[in-house]
């Protein structure tokens, strides 16, 4: 997944081939949640600022926020998420996910941690 990139706060977006970007949390953030419970993603439409509360995570440890890494419209979220929370525990990175965005510049992901650089910031936390 080289085309995967990280934030500190533990988000990961991919740049999809139809130009979408794909959001979720990384094993880490799981792992330091717990087993999630409930998972609360934006309506379908919505334009979320980079940095701004896009999701809300709760598990049986604690409550989160996930925070977009780029500016972009939500068009289409994880559905599986309400009946299935476990997919972010057993599956972060793939099924998962929690949003689709159309990225208002999908350049900005490059801005982000590759997957080697967000390895060494985790090792350091």
């Amino acid at each position: 997944m080289s085309d995967t990139r990280f934030t500190e706060d533990h988000e990961w977006a991919r740049i999809e081939e139809d130009g979408s970007i794909t959001v979720g949390i990384s094993n880490y953030a799981q792992e330091q949640l717990g087993d999630v419970v409930y998972v609360e993603l934006p309506d379908v439409g919505k334009i979320i600022n980079a940095g701004a509360e896009a999701a809300v995570i709760e598990s049986v440890k604690a409550a989160g926020d996930v925070k977009l890494p780029v500016t972009g419209k939500v068009i289409e979220i994880n559905e599986r998420l309400a009946d299935e929370p476990e997919l972010v525990n057993s599956s972060p990175q793939d099924e998962g996910w929690f949003m689709k965005l159309e990225p208002e510049n999908a350049q900005a992901i490059t801005n982000l941690m590759d997957e080697s650089a967000y390895g060494e910031y985790i090792d350091k936390l």
